[in-house]
């Protein structure tokens, strides 16, 4: 009796498939920027579900600035442990927002940058890691009787600066973003 022996399946990705389907979102994002280049402003812009990307600028000044631990999802896990930054007002220069990606063989680096300084309001932000030079104004670090610990601690300050930094992140919301001298690449990278 002869045996059938199993072969091993390699998965591949469909260049065709992937290509067309980053040129349809590089297309809705087009829309979405020529739509917010004839106001200057863009409202209500979440940025989750693509796993961990990473926010780099010189400077960042904000005003109204609250963190606290939290558990949350990340391209690799149901729950990981985060921080949330929430920044009523804020003005970041030289902002670099990237995301790398495997497409087979190859690294792909999906890149936005602003020339210019950006102006956000309402802005939630979920990090894994933030390395950066910080300094606070009225920093309170209170304690709360809770059974959650999520919400047993948390920082305020009334200001925030923040200089150098690199953000490892999972989630980004912001009200309204002014993003002059706005940039978008696609390149590939040696990792």
């Amino acid at each position: 009796m002869m045996e059938n022996p199993v072969q091993p399946l390699e998965g591949t990705t469909s260049k065709k498939v992937f290509w067309s389907a980053l040129a349809s979102g590089f297309l809705a994002l087009g829309l979405l920027l020529v739509s917010f280049g004839v106001s200057g402003v863009a409202y209500a812009v979440p940025i989750a579900g693509v796993g961990d990307f990473y926010v780099e600028f010189d400077k960042l000044v904000g005003k109204g600035y609250t963190f606290y631990p939290k558990m949350g999802k990340t391209s690799s896990s149901d729950s990981a442990p985060q921080g949330t930054n929430i920044i009523e007002t804020l003005t970041i220069d030289n902002l670099q927002l990237y995301k790398d990606f495997q497409v087979g063989g190859e690294w792909i680096r999906v890149k936005i940058t602003a020339s210019k300084p950006v102006q956000i309001s309402g802005l939630q932000h979920d990090a894994g890691l933030i390395e950066a030079n910080a300094k606070f104004e009225n920093l309170v670090l209170e304690e709360n009787n809770s059974s959650d610990w999520q919400k047993q601690f948390q920082q305020t300050s009334s200001t925030i600066v923040l200089e150098n930094a690199k953000l490892k992140t999972h989630y980004l919301f912001q009200k309204t973003i002014n993003m002059n001298g706005m940039k978008l690449t696609v390149e590939r990278i040696k990792k």
